[in-house]
């Protein structure tokens, strides 16, 4: 790629600091090269977006709306303090789509000039719930392409009706957080598509409203009454209207003789009609004017984008076409365009490209005659200009600049100065930012700027002190609901953070800037690199084995959910932070080098291990003083909770199991004066519990008699209830129907049948489907030591409980 030094110092502010640009430049300057060069070596995690389809398509990205899920129309600002809305969110973004967001360095928005100030307040609305909602574009480095003075957002009246209240202009700079972002401007200024010193005159004050009348009657020298090409010059008329670009290219094809030709593109996958390139059926004749609509994909680079030519023949799977001063004919194959959506690469989390549809077409169009609007972006050797009925801004611009000179310009008519169209807004908008240019030393600041900021990032514990004030709210304001050790843990990881994390690090930061004043970046500062290393390694070693060991060990246990849901957030983000943080400071003990240290800290976002605190039967419970006794019980608890399609606190709370365990009561009456045991839940269960009492005081050797039977059992034998409904089926009764008539679940039932399936006395294949039974058998022999709620769950909640505990009971006695 030709370079110059704008482009250089666009790259390097891109790569090497944090600042949010602005890329513009003339027409012909090389965004669009510059752009490609970025996506094949930039290194930084980044994405594409552009307005629409087609010009998402030519950028290799995708469409803003797609991405991040915003719906077409006005996005009005949320009011301050308000909830924010789900309108603007076309559906629920996916837990991929949000790792992809947080994990992202930059966002590369092209053709910024045709976005909405609306819009790009809808990408900050995002991009500040999912990342960081304080900073504009939630921290994400921006980097718009475009030129303000080629096309214009495009806005309805009834559009503006609603915004024009809360925007002062419609163009991107309007926006909201675009005024928070502290933008730098870079303008590209070496124009590669002319070369006429006189040409590049004219349009440089076309593009700043300042046309003068000589220059006017210049461009006026070209208008050329009645105008008609030979066929072979290859002339292109650029419109203003689609209407009259199809009018001409229907017209011109009719007068060819030649039989016409249909070529239908093979589009597989998602590949949105409105992107499509060229016609999904392409009609061509001999003779048919053509553009190509891609560059030539083959090593022989015969076209490029806009290349205009005519076709000469047909030759099997070829088009035969042939351009203005080319020496031979170009034989066109067809070429292939991917429509993408962005992934995350489960192994080894890189930001990736999936191709998730594709268009295989040939890449011509008919060519008499386009619109200025699809001439964006194109370079044509000779063109007949219509821009008299010019009616936005930048038109007329856009279309004289597509031309490589003066001599291959004609004017279908004369161009007044009412023709160019130019917004104040826009001229004084770029007037500010060509009176702000950055320069190298600004470039010098920011890149420092930039590697002071990442270290202040990872020596800052004040988000992760408040996630732990947070926790530790939660756990005293909730102190009777909650077991385990983990809140005295948090209170003294509060206690540290505050009084001797927090200040360390804050004299850390004293000493790094101190150093990073001597030097003009960074990671060629020696000293502070030597300092960074040591401190890496001093805080890496206390807080994984201090608070990660802690945090690792601890434990809670709590029957409301919505409260074990809140603990589990905080404990997760705590983790989060710490998880992350740590790999940092593990890399940065050999000193820190930016383009490692951002993948570094990607990876470790999304890496990041769930982490599962609460309690469970195998750990033996928190503050039990006989975890068998425990563990027994949580298991008989959780098999009664799914057998009777309950939760495990409607058969026994936390509380009570835990009291159970540490008193060890040994008569229905004991079991009474348990907190939180009443009169039902003993008549319910007080026998079932009292026997794994007496089986865990039997196995351990505990000197107690456990009394197991109740005395309501001994007053009236009572008829098993599994008996009970296995007579009704016996009888010819469905299990729904059983159900109904006992006032009990079904998966309650077909727990009963399952007990004379294990003793053989019951086919399965009397109550389940053949596929059904093969689909939970082969889970079960592969996973023999699974839980009911487990294999359940594996199998996607396909299954009741009660299906599974039959095919359980079946392979039961198939053993014996």
């Amino acid at each position: 790629m030709e370079t110059n030094k704008e482009l250089e110092l666009a790259w390097n502010f891109v790569n090497l600091t944090d600042r949010n640009i602005f890329l513009t430049g003339k027409a012909g300057t090389g965004k669009t090269t510059f752009l490609k060069r970025l996506k094949s070596l930039g290194w930084k995690r980044s994405v594409v977006v552009a307005p629409t389809g087609v010009a998402a398509i030519n950028a290799g990205g995708v469409t803003i709306h797609s991405f991040f899920q915003l719906a077409f129309g006005p996005i009005l600002p949320v009011p301050e303090g308000a909830e924010e809305g789900k309108e603007h969110n076309s559906h629920k973004f996916t837990k991929r789509k949000i790792d992809i967001i947080r994990s992202l360095d930059l966002l590369i928005i092209d053709e910024i000039s045709m976005v909405r100030a609306d819009l790009l307040d809808g990408i900050d609305r995002v991009l500040r719930k999912y990342r960081n909602r304080f900073q504009p574009f939630g921290g994400v480095q921006l980097l718009m392409i475009g030129d303000l003075q080629q096309l214009a957002p495009v806005v309805r009246n009834d559009e503006w009706s609603l915004l024009r209240s809360h925007y002062n202009s419609l163009f991107f700079f309007g926006s909201k957080a675009f005024q928070q972002a502290q933008v730098i401007s870079i303008e590209l200024k070496k124009i590669f598509r002319q070369s006429d010193d006189a040409f590049i005159q004219i349009l440089n004050e076309i593009r700043e409203d300042k046309l003068t009348s000589q220059s006017l009657e210049i461009l006026n020298r070209r208008y050329q009454p009645g105008f008609s090409p030979k066929k072979e010059e290859g002339y292109i008329h650029l419109t203003t209207h689609n209407s009259v670009a199809d009018e001409v290219n229907g017209r011109e094809m009719d007068k060819l003789t030649a039989s016409p030709h249909e070529f239908k593109a093979e589009v597989e996958g998602v590949f949105p009609e409105h992107a499509y390139p060229t016609a999904e059926k392409l009609v061509l004749k001999e003779g048919a004017q053509v553009m190509f609509v891609k560059n030539d994909s083959s090593q022989d680079k015969l076209y490029f984008n806009g290349k205009i030519g005519t076709v000469e023949a047909f030759e099997e799977d070829l088009i035969i076409v042939r351009c203005p001063g080319d020496f031979a004919a170009i034989p066109v194959d067809k070429e292939l365009w991917n429509n993408v959506k962005y992934v995350l690469n489960e192994d080894t989390k890189e930001l990736e490209e999936k191709i998730e549809g594709s268009f295989l077409q040939y890449p011509l169009r008919p060519a008499w005659a386009i619109t200025i609007h699809k001439s964006q972006g194109l370079t044509f050797e000779r063109a007949i200009i219509d821009a008299q009925a010019a009616f936005a801004h930048g038109q007329t611009y856009v279309a004289l600049s597509r031309c490589k000179s003066m001599e291959g310009l004609v004017l279908s008519s004369p161009l007044s100065d009412k023709a160019v169209i130019c917004d104040r807004e826009v001229n004084g908008f770029n007037s500010r930012m060509a009176d702000n240019q950055p320069e190298q030393k600004d470039l010098q600041q920011s890149q420092k700027a930039y590697q002071l900021a990442l270290l202040e990032e990872l020596f800052n514990f004040k988000t992760y002190e408040y996630q732990v004030r947070q926790a530790v709210k939660i756990f005293s304001e909730n102190a009777g609901s909650v077991l385990g050790t983990i809140g005295e843990k948090l209170t003294a990881i509060s206690s540290q953070c505050t009084n001797e994390l927090i200040p360390l690090s804050a004299k850390f930061m004293r000493q790094v800037h101190s150093l990073a004043s001597r030097a003009d970046d960074v990671e060629h500062n020696t000293e502070l690199q030597e300092r960074l290393k040591k401190a890496s390694h001093y805080f890496y070693d206390k807080l994984k084995k201090e608070w990660q060991q802690a945090l690792d060990e601890a434990s809670f246990e709590t029957d409301n959910h919505a409260l074990k849901k809140d603990i589990r957030e905080r404990l997760n983000k705590m983790n989060e932070i710490l998880y992350v943080k740590l790999a940092c400071w593990q890399l940065c003990q050999n000193g820190l080098n930016v383009q490692e240290y951002l993948p570094a800290r990607a990876k470790a976002l999304l890496s990041v291990p769930k982490q599962e605190r609460e309690a469970t039967a195998s750990q033996g419970g928190v503050g039990s003083r006989h975890p068998e006794l425990y563990r027994r019980l949580s298991v008989w608890r959780r098999e009664m909770a799914e057998e009777r399609d309950l939760l495990v606190y409607q058969v026994l709370t936390t509380k009570a199991l835990v009291s159970i365990v540490n008193e060890l009561p040994i008569t229905p009456k004991g079991l009474l004066e348990i907190k939180g045991v009443g009169k039902k839940t003993v008549k319910q269960y007080g026998s079932d519990i009292l026997k794994l009492i007496a089986d865990y005081a039997r196995d351990s050797k505990l000197n107690i008699e456990v009394q197991t039977q109740l005395e309501t059992e001994t007053q009236k034998p009572k008829q098993p209830s599994h008996e009970i409904s296995y007579q009704l089926f016996l009888e010819g009764q469905s299990v729904d129907r059983i159900a109904t008539e006992r006032n009990m679940a079904v998966s309650t039932i077909e727990g009963h049948l399952a007990h004379y399936i294990e003793t053989g006395e019951l086919e399965l294949s009397r109550l389940i489907d053949p596929q059904k039974i093969d689909k939970i058998e082969n889970y079960m022999l592969e996973h023999p030591d699974s839980s009911l709620t487990e294999a359940r769950t594996a199998l996607d909640n396909e299954f009741s409980f009660g299906e599974l505990r039959m095919v359980q009971a079946w392979l039961k006695h198939s053993e014996k």
